[in-house]
């Protein structure tokens, strides 16, 4: 390329976008009556969050120094404020309370509900949980307990201490007389109701 071309010398390129520098005209600062430009932002305050004053470097110091969010605001709104502070203030409901969940148990969708495969039992309710408690299993030293005391696993607390007196008076040797025959018996009693005492059904 021949650059002492009097063709070079009148071509003439601008700059790209990309390297053109445009000057925005600055904005004033906000303060009435300044003519500096307002590099500086200041936040308008309570009920305008995400606005903001654009102020110069003087005023910018002035206004932080008296700046108070809560200013007009009583002592029960404060408290209001702070408890909303807590959640941050966001929505909450109480357990149980929401109102999509309320909606979908009355669906039968909801916790234990039919659409719902719960295979540990998360979800019963309260009223199982207890029956569970008042329901225990019966394992095989028990079962063999119950057996001793003509029972069988359905009987509850009630009717074992009631079979136990029973079988006590029934085979004791004060009841028979002093005959010490039955005495056997009566250790086997002895024995299977402290087994259902320690197993917790008694």
């Amino acid at each position: 390329m021949n650059f002492s071309s009097r063709l070079f010398d009148r071509i003439r390129i601008g700059p790209s976008e990309a390297e053109e520098v445009v000057e925005a005209d600055a904005r004033r600062c906000d303060h009435p009556g300044c003519t500096k430009a307002g590099e500086f932002r200041a936040p308008m305050g309570r009920g305008k969050e995400g606005k903001f004053f654009q102020f110069c470097l003087d005023h910018v110091k002035a206004y932080n120094a008296t700046y108070n969010y809560f200013a007009g605001m009583n002592d029960e709104a404060l408290a209001a404020y702070a408890k909303q502070e807590e959640i941050g203030h966001r929505p909450t409901w109480k357990l149980g309370v929401n109102a999509s969940a309320a909606r979908m148990a009355q669906r039968g969708r909801g916790a234990g509900g039919p659409d719902m495969q719960d295979a540990f039992n998360l979800f019963r309710g309260r009223a199982g949980r207890e029956q569970e408690r008042a329901e225990p299993r019966v394992g095989v030293v028990a079962k063999k307990a119950l057996e001793t005391l003509d029972l069988d696993e359905s009987a509850d607390r009630v009717a074992i201490k009631a079979r136990y007196k029973e079988l006590v008076k029934r085979f004791h040797p004060d009841a028979n007389g002093g005959d010490r025959s039955r005495e056997g018996r009566l250790q086997e009693i002895l024995k299977a109701y402290q087994t259902l005492k320690s197993s917790g059904l008694v």
